[in-house]
């Protein structure tokens, strides 16, 4: 089971308290993740990614293993230790302004 960590508001829409467990099968990619967030939560369709383009919002950053995983091809494996679900995938809404 892989383990994800979604922002607050991006709880309150899937309506989960804390982290989520997902199957995503034997290849382990941020693609097949987000695949797999949207299936079981309809409602998230369209906040981590462009509906139409399927590229990653701007405000939506996702890390793992104290890696930044942003700008990785959506296809690449996810670290091994998220894989088997030692650590969590972290979602979290970038911020702007200063």
């Amino acid at each position: 089971m892989i383990r994800v960590v979604l922002p607050a508001h991006l709880k309150t829409l899937a309506k989960v308290g804390g982290e989520v467990e997902l199957d995503v099968g034997p290849e382990v990619t941020l693609r097949r993740v987000i695949d797999a967030l949207e299936e079981l939560y309809p409602a998230l369709r369209g906040t981590i990614r462009d509906r139409a383009t399927g590229r990653r919002r701007s405000f939506v950053r996702f890390y793992a293993c104290e890696e930044d995983l942003s700008n990785d091809s959506p296809d690449a494996p996810l670290p091994e230790p998220v894989a088997r679900g030692a650590q969590p995938l972290l979602v979290v809404g970038a911020m702007a302004g200063g």
